[in-house]
């Protein structure tokens, strides 16, 4: 990696001759995959992306002209070129650098990602602040076909076409999101890509007519005006003209050369913005993820000579896995569900469906508000859909769940996938607003199981219930709970009690039930004897449990992995105001904080915030040595 490794900044990528900016692109690409081969990361989604990251810091005076990326997956020759190479075996992990766009991270991270279709809005608000000031550097927005398609990015596309304010848009169209693109939009793509034939007559016509003899440029004109004519008429869509955006492309996404050229010839567009295309191939260079790009976008760690995966001990099968599963068999046995993913078929366990199911099954594409009310119209006319997305991308469809669903009564169902920490993603991933957000509305019941057993039983639960209902579990592996048994109905609203006894009582929700469990057990060897109780419900509370339990107990602690703000603890604590008890007793609610959690280990952000068996287990005892204290006290009074 001769030349890579003397590239700490765009400024030195910028020194180089053209022609040796695919030698710095296939350096990048190996040490990717090296590098990749030993954590896992977003493999396949970078390798198709390397030769992009490098034309354009090269093309542009970054950071002065800002690059915006969309999602940030992709972004991680963007992160090696721009000072931050020797920090990749760190990426993902606690205390390395992110696996999306932090703009605290670098300057050169110029806008936050890591949900997609926010790089036009974001890119159109910077120009249009350019613009006040009187300035004049580029803003380029980078952004995926499928990202293309959701409705932030066509809005923005729609403003940025009536302010015909300056801005570059360079589309990675590699005919993929996560899994394979879907919908209209990714049908017209696929015939640009298809229309050879008009690019190359497109070029010849240009060709013959520059080299006419002209008089002043007259004719030099023309042949420019006569190119975008026939681009108009020509292409399927309305992207190139009708839009307000002029079109260059196709480009080669993977010769730098030719992306550097087309960037600059993108540059000279004053009066407008301009859309640049370039196809790519999702994990270019790399066969295997080439052949199999859909596995591929992101990996653990494998062997780069064969490219199978290290495979860790034999766990329990993943909630997600085990979800799936279960969902075909539900639609088996009823033939009014129906399945529905925003362009996570894999992540949310909804593949078997699809395959299985393929009119009962929808992938929406990157599009989570109009998959919840496209839900709530399938419920309007008996269905019962169950829209499988994960936690933190169910934020994007707030107002739908609200609006469209359970204002009307409706009968939709909420999986939510990755509940609570998601490890590496950081920030953007995590799940931790759900309780929050979803036990204020009207109408909704809210649940979570203590393992993998007890979600097949929710989710039984939730297709018997007829109106709005939501599940949330978590990332990762089960417990190994026994998931051959027939799945059980369980009555709405009520918890259960897994260990009686003590003046202390534990209230775990959802994946704290079992460290809560284990704490219990640490404290009794201590001679603690504590009550826990399995929630299952936020919404609505077993409140007759609850209640009981108040009135019996000294101390209540409450376990979520979620926000403590406006989350299961503090519906305890007003259920407790609510009867005049919350002076009665001590209530401790344990969960997250209220600041942002960094990315790293699932296990290891768990024991840093106290929300595992040890963190359980020591404010317990904290807590009982507070009562302890105050006891003291009033005795001495």
């Amino acid at each position: 990696m001769k030349l890579l490794q003397n590239i700490n900044s765009p400024a030195d990528l910028r020194r180089l001759q053209p022609e040796e900016l695919q030698t710095v692109a296939d350096e990048i690409r190996q040490y990717i995959l090296e590098t990749m081969s030993r954590i896992g990361g977003h493999t396949g989604a970078s390798l198709g992306a390397v030769e992009l990251a490098t034309a354009l810091h090269y093309a542009f005076d970054t950071p002065r002209d800002r690059l915006v990326w969309d999602v940030g997956h992709q972004a991680y020759a963007h992160k090696i070129l721009t000072g931050r190479r020797d920090q990749l075996p760190t990426i993902k992990q606690y205390g390395g650098v992110s696996g999306f766009l932090r703009r605290d991270e670098s300057e050169y991270d110029t806008f936050g990602a890591g949900h997609a279709s926010t790089s036009i809005s974001a890119a159109l608000g910077m120009a249009i602040a350019r613009d006040r000031k009187g300035e004049n550097h580029h803003v380029v927005a980078l952004i995926g076909d499928a990202s293309l398609a959701g409705g932030m990015a066509m809005e923005a596309i729609n403003q940025a076409g009536h302010l015909k304010t300056r801005l570059i848009v360079v589309l990675n169209d590699n005919e993929m999101s996560i899994a394979p693109a879907v919908g209209a939009l990714t049908g017209y793509l696929n015939r640009i890509r298809e229309s050879q034939g008009y690019h190359r007559f497109k070029e010849e016509v240009e060709e013959t007519l520059l080299a006419i003899p002209t008089v002043g440029g007259r004719l030099h004109h023309a042949a420019k005006t006569m190119k975008d004519a026939i681009a108009a008429a020509v292409l399927p869509g309305a992207l190139v003209s009708e839009l307000g955006f002029k079109y260059i492309g196709y480009i080669d996404g993977h010769n730098p050369r030719a992306l550097v050229a087309a960037l600059r010839e993108a540059q000279q567009v004053k009066d407008g913005p301009v859309i640049v295309h370039a196809l790519t191939t999702k994990g270019k260079g790399y066969p295997t993820a080439e052949s199999d790009y859909y596995r591929w976008h992101a990996t653990g760690p494998f062997d780069l000579a064969t490219g199978k995966p290290i495979k860790s001990p034999a766990k329990a099968p993943t909630y997600t896995s085990v979800f799936g599963k279960t969902l075909c068999k539900l639609m088996e046995k009823n033939e009014r569900v129906v399945a529905l993913t925003a362009a996570m078929p894999d992540g949310t366990g909804i593949c078997d469906a699809l395959e299985k199911f393929p009119k009962r099954a929808f992938d929406v594409g990157i599009a989570e508000q109009h998959c919840v009310t496209f839900a709530a119209g399938m419920s309007c006319e008996g269905l019962i859909p169950v829209c499988a997305i994960y936690s933190t991308f169910l934020q994007r469809a707030f107002d739908q769940v609200v609006h469209d669903v359970c204002i009307q009564n409706l009968n939709v169902k909420f999986c939510l996938d990755r509940g609570g920490i998601a490890g590496g993603d950081g920030p953007t991933h995590h799940g931790l607003l759900d309780i929050a957000y979803l036990r204020a509305i009207p109408n909704l019941i809210a649940m979570a199981p203590k393992d993998e057993g007890e979600m097949r039983d929710m989710m039984l639960t939730m297709i018997e219930h007829v109106g709005p209902a939501a599940m949330r579990y978590p990332r990762g592996n089960g417990i190994g709970a026994d998931i051959e048994r027939e799945p059980q109905l369980l009555e709405i609203g009520k918890g259960e009690i897994l260990r009686d006894g003590g003046e202390i009582a534990i209230v775990a929700y959802g994946s704290m039930v079992h460290p809560s469990l284990e704490a219990a057990e640490n404290l009794a060897r201590e001679g603690i004897e504590a009550t826990v109780v399995n929630a299952r419900f936020v919404k609505p509370l077993d409140a007759e449990l609850i209640l009981a339990l108040a009135r019996t107990k000294r101390l209540i602690v409450t376990v979520e992995e979620a926000y403590v703000a406006g989350g299961f603890g503090s519906a305890v604590l007003e259920l407790l105001e609510e009867n005049g008890l919350q002076d009665k007793l001590r209530l401790v609610r344990m969960g997250l904080p209220d600041r942002l959690v960094t990315h790293g280990d699932g296990k290891l952000l768990l024991a840093k915030y106290g929300l595992d068996a040890d963190g359980i287990f020591t404010r317990v005892k904290e807590s009982i040595e507070v009562l302890q204290d105050r006891r003291a006290q009033r005795q001495k009074v």
